[in-house]
């Protein structure tokens, strides 16, 4: 598969092989998924020999792609062992989802001071409500997109890029509970909903809120479904969904 990517330089007396990054980038890729489609369960050994054999590529290349796994925190390794699929526990979750509020509250607060609501966030949330309608809770790729482009819209590369290094285990997280009904997809299309009203009504004390709010539930869920306590917020009832139920004042 990545012979025709080996390029043979000849410079001071050494010959150097370089793979392209194309290869490794198709392999991370596809390992990723299988990771979050839980193909590959977490704690499972992933060995540069069967790597290597399952894509038909060469050792330096399954090494390479397991060293971004690892840096993309999907493997760990230690002490020079063979990697395994990262296995998240409640702590883990907590920390990811306290470091993700700490980050998606300060870029709601810029929103709510120009009153900015992109175009992608209503659209994302718009599928969620379809695939809830249908029936389905597979949404993790749309209640990613929809926080993503909220992220995206305050023009920050370096805050893009910050929130893009959460992105993969926020996907992690979300997976290990996609399918068990144990997120409520009408709740979470109802406080998405909130949070944009409150950023176009630049009110960024109450989007920066609802936002806790918001994935505090989800981190408590989390945890309990990892074998945690979970704290009293997995349990208090939508401040969104009881807004939406008030009569209209038009």
């Amino acid at each position: 598969m990545d012979r025709p990517g080996r390029v043979e330089l000849l410079g001071w007396g050494l010959v150097r092989n370089i793979v392209v990054t194309s290869v490794i980038d198709a392999v991370v890729g596809d390992l990723k998924n299988q990771v979050l489609a839980r193909d590959l369960a977490p704690n499972s050994p992933l060995t540069e020999a069967e790597v290597a054999a399952r894509y038909d590529v060469a050792r330096a290349t399954a090494k390479a792609a397991i060293e971004r796994l690892v840096a993309d925190k999907v493997l760990v390794r230690k002490n020079h062992k063979t990697a395994r699929v990262v296995k998240l526990g409640p702590a883990d979750v907590r920390d990811i989802y306290r470091t993700r509020a700490y980050l998606e509250s300060e870029v709601l607060r810029r929103l709510a001071e120009r009153r900015e609501v992109p175009l992608e966030a209503r659209v994302a949330n718009a599928e969620i409500d379809a695939l809830w309608r249908q029936g389905s809770y597979d949404i993790v790729d749309p209640d990613m997109r929809f926080h993503t482009a909220l992220i995206d819209s305050l023009g920050s590369k370096r805050t893009s890029s910050v929130y893009e290094s959460l992105a993969f285990e926020v996907k992690l997280c979300m997976a290990q509970l996609q399918g068990s009904q144990r997120l409520s997809p009408e709740i979470i299309v109802a406080e998405h909903a909130r949070i944009m009203e409150l950023i176009g009504a630049g009110d960024a004390s109450g989007a920066a809120a609802m936002l806790d709010e918001h994935l505090a539930r989800a981190r408590e869920l989390l945890a309990g479904a990892l074998g945690g306590e979970p704290g009293p917020e997995a349990a208090l009832p939508s401040s969104a969904l009881a807004v939406a139920a008030l009569p209209s004042s038009h």
